[in-house]
């Protein structure tokens, strides 16, 4: 079964297909202005649903924003569609990547490797992609300094075990291509929008005169981004939460059309969708408060509190989420905190 959607005006097309064949898949070709986006949207057996990448045409150019997995499933997709367009690997003129994580920037070194482009990326990525073993070394110093502050003992002792065996399993992983640091608020077609918050990293690209916005992983359509907590350059916490709300309420502000994400459908009301994030966020926080107010003084008793039995389970992922929004609660007065024999106590202001 097959069902097409299509709206079209003088000067824009958005085709829609979803194809119920072995589960479903999307396809969506957007042209504006002798402009072409055609995504690369792969099933992934997770809650994100999808990994998605995008081609991008212009007259002159070929640009891949994002690069999905290393696997054979994103390089099959990635091959596929080129073919189907008349195109291959060595047509692509340059990859522009939204953040460092290992879902938007797998294919970068099977690319990079046979052909040689400029790949870029904003400079908070280039120690992560490059896996530069001081600032890696860095980083598990203040996952070790932040586990022990907000009180979680033989857990966060757990993880940083984790951390230390990954930093050797995955020293061979970084991205050997050139990293070009993306400096100004502009480049090539797009305006460059700082969006930090799940990622240090995160810009966002938005192309004014078709209205699209590829958001990496700012806005997803069917569940909230976690603002994952990380220390900046120079080893300082990032209120990631805080962050992730304002890089939200920019998106409100510049008026996109369609947000295309890197997980999940595009998302074509971005106000009504980055609203209800926001608001999320505000609910959230609302309910750490009141398990502060009720007697839980440390993160880790407001984790334990709230995840009950995923705080072990999920450790990282809910010390993100809690640490992240007891910053926000702080930055906007709500609470305050105290270090007490070496933890910090929050308690409601």
């Amino acid at each position: 079964m097959t069902n097409k959607r299509f709206i079209v005006n003088t000067d824009y097309l958005y085709l829609y297909i979803k194809m119920n064949i072995s589960g479903v898949k999307i396809l969506y070709q957007l042209k504006k202005n002798g402009i072409e986006v055609i995504p690369i949207i792969v099933s992934v057996p997770s809650s994100l649903k999808t990994v998605n990448f995008f081609l991008y045409k212009t007259e002159d150019s070929l640009t891949l924003i994002d690069a999905g997995f290393d696997n054979d499933e994103c390089w099959n997709a990635i091959q596929n569609v080129l073919h189907d367009h008349g195109w291959s690997v060595q047509d692509i003129n340059r990859i522009l990547l939204t953040h460092h994580h290992i879902d938007h920037v797998g294919l970068v070194n099977r690319i990079v490797n046979d052909h040689p482009i400029p790949v870029y990326a904003h400079s908070l990525a280039i120690p992560r992609l490059k896996r530069e073993e001081d600032f890696l070394s860095m980083r598990i110093e203040f996952f070790s300094k932040l586990y022990q502050e907000m009180g979680c003992k033989e857990q966060g002792e757990k993880q940083i075990a984790y951390l230390q065996k990954a930093l050797q399993k995955n020293k061979d992983k970084k991205i050997e291509a050139a990293i070009c640091k993306i400096e100004g608020n502009q480049l090539f077609d797009f305006d460059v929008i700082y969006v930090p918050g799940h990622a240090p990293d995160q810009i966002a690209f938005y192309q004014k005169e078709c209205g699209w916005l590829f958001g990496g992983d700012l806005l997803l359509e069917h569940v909230s981004s976690n603002a994952l907590v990380e220390p900046d350059a120079d080893g300082i916490r990032m209120l990631t939460v805080y962050d992730h709300y304002h890089s939200l309420k920019r998106v409100l502000g510049i008026g996109a059309e369609l947000v295309l994400p890197g997980h999940g459908k595009l998302i074509e009301d971005p106000k009504a969708a980055a609203q209800m994030r926001m608001d999320e966020v505000e609910q959230k926080a609302d309910k750490f408060l009141k398990l502060i107010q009720a007697g839980s003084t440390t993160a880790a008793e407001v984790a334990k509190a709230y995840y009950n039995e995923t705080y072990l389970k999920e450790f990282p992922l809910v010390m993100s989420r809690v640490i992240g929004h007891l910053d926000y609660l702080e930055v906007i007065g709500k609470v305050r905190r105290e270090m007490i024999d070496g933890v910090w106590h929050y308690s409601a202001d």
